[in-house]
């Protein structure tokens, strides 16, 4: 990126952090400012994630972003949002993730008849099926909430949460009834199951 928004405290005697701290633009070549190392995630590969440098960095007025001191409350007025779109990213890998796996057991063979025969993984795609159409439910009605403007921080913390466990469960089970074969890089279920596991962490950690 050629830009990138700086969260800094620029008042240390206010009431509490939160009331001291502001935006900044800070563009790429200014002085004291540089990019360091891509960091090599495990997952979200098409998405750089590196170190950044500042070293006595001074910003004109005109970086400043918003108001002084006002952005905490900038970056909570959009935390309902950001939860959304994990919240909304996090059922779409789940659908994806289950009709990969379905299609895949309805052709692999097991003791010579389809995995998909089997009434144990029957019982499992029924069971996930309805975990996805559960949330889908939700979320659906949480973008409602959202395009009406009346999306809460709670609701959105919510779908953030019960989207992304939910991920991360789905991509646990489809990978096994991949069996071997979804340890490996060349099926989707190996990229969807990594990308999977930073979706609880990133937007406020689901513990907190």
């Amino acid at each position: 990126a050629d830009v990138v928004i700086v969260v800094a405290i620029t008042n240390t005697q206010a009431k509490s952090a939160a009331h001291g701290i502001s935006l900044f633009l800070v563009e790429e070549g200014m002085p004291g400012f540089k990019k360091g190392r891509k960091l090599d995630k495990i997952g979200l590969k098409a998405q750089d994630t590196a170190e950044l440098f500042f070293d006595d960095v001074r910003l004109p007025g005109s970086a400043l972003l918003g108001q002084e001191n006002k952005g905490f409350i900038y970056l909570m007025q959009e935390l309902p949002q950001e939860r959304l779109i994990i919240a909304d990213m996090a059922i779409a890998s789940s659908e994806f993730m289950f009709e990969e796996t379905r299609n895949y057991v309805k052709e692999r063979k097991a003791f010579g008849k389809t995995v998909s025969r089997l009434q144990t993984i029957q019982h499992k795609l029924a069971e996930m099926k309805t975990d996805i159409c559960v949330g889908r439910a939700f979320l659906d009605q949480c973008l409602e909430l959202h395009n009406q403007g009346r999306l809460d921080s709670n609701t959105a913390s919510m779908a953030k949460f019960w989207a992304s466990d939910l991920q991360n469960r789905v991509a646990t089970q489809c990978l096994q009834m991949h069996g071997g074969w979804g340890y490996m890089w060349e099926y989707p279920i190996a990229k969807a199951f990594v990308d999977s596991r930073v979706q609880p962490i990133y937007g406020g950690s689901n513990e907190i």
